[in-house]
């Protein structure tokens, strides 16, 4: 193994490329990157990002040590997997003994109009970061994490915001416990709530607004829509690799012995069957795992995840550890109601569990100790 290919310059390719160096590969490195930016911290961009001021460096990560040679503002148009050739946009085709597919998705639109603008590269956060300064009224449909923390950081900027959500927020991803103490902190500070069984995008006169499925029609200054993700799978079409939108993987993240499929367009074997889980700590587990892989073959260690998911909005910060969403209510392991510091947990019927830190200082080692059965 001479040459290796990372297609894709996010978190995953980043961790992959320095795991491949730790594990050994000391050969020709190369990551493609589509953004002509340096890898960055994709969750800072709906937080800290949109409230510090005059700080521009919470999204800035560590500087890199794999030693990789960087191709950064072309994209991957086709992998040939029989003459092990990545090609580019510009022409070129990179030759490889072993590739990893980390081109990750982009977001989801509800229309091709030029309003309808989403948060998901570096751009769009510095885009919008730009107009809050004006405190314009604001729009965001969809209430997910991405939606909420959108509406919370314009909220911070002083906006009137109003939020457009399928059923009550957060309640698809976190449960009804935790969704209700999100949204009881978000009407408190003056978030504006809209429930809709669905929401279309239209332009009359020259503006964008959402329809509403019982006709009513909301306007303001800028239209925000945070409803998913899609995969970018475009690329291999001509491979077979991808299955409904996500490349499917192995227990090491490996599609074959010299192909591995990392991040946000893998599926990877999870306790509820293959399952594509677009997470931050999912894409760094995950590249750990298959660049072993790609180096050690069966020798490495399968993939062992716990998900970790990680939010602040409207004055509250959430860390759990364990699969979500969540049925019932907690036991308070200290703390309780009322939206104070909190360490809570659910338990499952095999002593397993899902731990909870409210606005509660606690290591993630100790929240992740928290899910296994008592001693």
């Amino acid at each position: 193994m001479d040459r290796v290919v990372v297609v894709g310059n996010g978190i995953a390719g980043l961790t992959a490329a320095d795991t491949l160096r730790e594990a050994g590969f000391d050969g020709e490195l190369t990551i493609v990157g589509d953004e002509p930016h340096p890898a960055y911290s994709r969750p800072a961009l709906s937080k800290a990002l949109l409230l510090d001021g005059d700080d521009m460096s919470s999204h800035e990560l560590a500087p890199t040590s794999h030693g990789a040679a960087e191709l950064l503002g072309v994209r991957a148009t086709g992998l040939d997997l029989d003459r092990r050739l990545v090609t580019l946009d510009d022409g070129t085709a990179l030759p490889y003994d072993r590739v990893v597919l980390a081109t990750g998705s982009r977001a989801r639109r509800l229309s091709d109009l030029p309003e309808e603008l989403t948060l998901r590269g570096l751009d769009d956060a510095l885009s919008l970061r730009s107009r809050l300064t004006g405190r314009p009224s604001v729009i965001v449909v969809g209430g997910g994490p991405l939606g909420m923390e959108i509406a919370s950081g314009c909220l911070a900027a002083g906006c009137r915001v109003t939020l457009v959500s399928q059923g009550v927020p957060l309640i698809v991803q976190l449960g009804s416990y935790l969704a209700d103490v999100f949204v009881k902190a978000a009407l408190d500070v003056g978030l504006t709530i809209v429930d809709t069984g669905s929401a279309r995008l239209e332009r009359r006169e020259g503006n964008a607004r959402v329809v509403l499925d019982d006709g009513t029609v909301l306007e303001a200054e800028v239209l925000m829509t945070a409803v998913g993700d899609v995969p970018n799978t475009e690329w291999l079409a001509d491979t077979g690799l991808a299955a409904k939108g996500a490349v499917p993987v192995d227990s090491r993240g490996l599609v074959r012995p010299d192909v591995a499929a990392v991040g946000d367009l893998a599926a990877f074997p999870t306790p509820y069957g293959l399952r594509r889980i677009p997470l931050w700590s999912s894409a760094i587990e995950q590249a750990k795992v298959a660049a072993r892989a790609l180096v050690r073959g069966d020798d490495a260690p399968p993939l062992r995840f716990q998900p970790y998911f990680w939010t602040e909005q409207f004055g509250l910060s959430l860390k759990a550890v364990g699969h979500l969403p969540l049925e019932g209510p907690p036991t308070y392991v200290d703390g309780g109601p009322g939206g104070g510091p909190a360490l809570m947990r659910w338990s499952h019927d095999d002593g397993t569990g899902v731990a909870a830190a409210l606005n509660y200082r606690i290591p993630i080692p100790r929240l992740r100790r928290m899910t296994q059965p008592a001693s």
